[in-house]
């Protein structure tokens, strides 16, 4: 196996918070590298969701209030099931 080399620029706070991270799961920034680029090659694609910030829609805590109920007796639901049933 021959070595390939590749240089970029990353931010100096990012770099180091990477290296922490691999650094406490065992491995080295060549290592992670290695690994991201092996599941593209794997997936044939980038391995994790990319989208804008205006396309995450994250559900806010409460948003469900009022649109879920819970039935008083547990076996109420199924009981209007009874007609569906064959």
């Amino acid at each position: 196996m021959s070595i390939s080399y590749i240089n970029i620029r990353v931010d100096n706070d990012i770099k180091k918070e990477a290296q922490d991270v691999f650094s406490s799961l065992g491995m080295d920034m060549t290592t992670a590298i290695n690994i991201f680029l092996r599941q593209v090659i794997y997936l044939r694609s980038i391995p994790f969701a990319i989208a804008s910030e205006s396309a995450k829609k994250v559900p806010k805590p409460g948003c469900m209030k009022g649109k879920i109920w819970m039935a008083d007796d547990f076996n109420a639901p199924l009981e209007d099931m009874k007609e569906y049933k064959y």
